[in-house]
């Protein structure tokens, strides 16, 4: 694992094209099933495995026993408008402080926000805030936030298809409208890296991509990294999020239940670590 003293300094800020947040609206399913683990949906959520056969083989067997069921809940999401993707993201002009991120107003002077980070309890260990430049820097780096939902209407038909007894039908949706408001996290990120102008560095095989085959990294609350999910209080506060109907009950949770918040770090060698 890296060491703090190794990460690359100083290095590039890229040129946000706004400060402040957006949504996103009107996207389609289809725009988001390149983005969906299929893996994650099939294995772990499906419960679909197939282990001790040849590639060809798997992707015959998934063909025939789980293509049938994935195009038929894709086009009962599609026709009963069960999925509506949207999200809110943003860019703040920002600085690390020790162990925190401390965001910024569009000058660059009064602070606005502060996300603080563990550290690794080891010699040299790493931090999220170790991404950013430093508040001492003469120069204001930028941090991304973005939150995404597949909306409400999900949950509300998977508790009819459990009053129904049709059970098999709730796990399949369940896992479906899991995995899509993550590729609707992907998607959004996606757009985060283009609008910062290094869209083009990313993996050409979208299943590359989604496996962090990109510069920079999605940290979503929770993660052992940035553990306080109490922080996302913070984050939809900045990011207005109520404007697409989502928000936090008393145990920090989201809501609608498919959603997902991240703070996103442009820095080149920004990845997924244990603390």
């Amino acid at each position: 694992m890296m060491k703090s003293s190794e990460l690359v300094k100083p290095f590039e800020i890229p040129k946000a094209p706004f400060f402040g947040s957006k949504t996103i609206e009107g996207v389609s399913i289809k725009a988001l099933l390149p983005y969906l683990n299929e893996n994650m949906l099939f294995q772990l959520h499906w419960g679909f495995k197939k282990v001790g056969v040849s590639t060809e083989e798997k992707k015959a067997w998934i063909k025939e026993n789980i293509r049938p069921t994935y195009n038929r809940m894709i086009k009962m999401c599609e026709e009963q408008k069960i999925i509506t993707p949207k999200a809110v993201y943003g860019f703040w002009k920002c600085a690390s402080e020790g162990d925190s991120v401390v965001l910024f107003d569009e000058r660059g002077k009064i602070e606005v926000g502060r996300f603080s980070f563990p550290r690794q309890q080891k010699d040299d260990g790493l931090c999220i805030a170790d991404f950013f430049h430093d508040v001492a820097s003469n120069e204001r780096d930028v941090v991304g936030l973005q939150v995404v939902t597949v909306g409400s209407r999900a949950s509300e038909v998977e508790k009819q298809l459990m009053e129904n007894d049709q059970y098999q039908d709730y796990l399949f949706l369940h896992g479906l409208a899991v995995e899509l408001a993550e590729a609707m996290a992907e998607y959004v990120h996606k757009r985060i890296r283009s609008d910062l102008g290094f869209a083009n560095k990313d993996a050409d095989d979208i299943k590359k991509m989604i496996k962090q085959g990109y510069q920079g990294c999605r940290y979503s609350f929770g993660y052992p990294a940035c553990p306080n999910i109490s922080d996302q209080r913070l984050l939809l506060g900045l990011l207005r999020a109520d404007r697409i109907g989502i928000k936090i009950l008393e145990n920090d949770m989201l809501e609608p239940e498919q959603s997902t918040s991240a703070f996103i770090a442009h820095h080149p060698q920004a990845k997924y670590f244990n603390v």
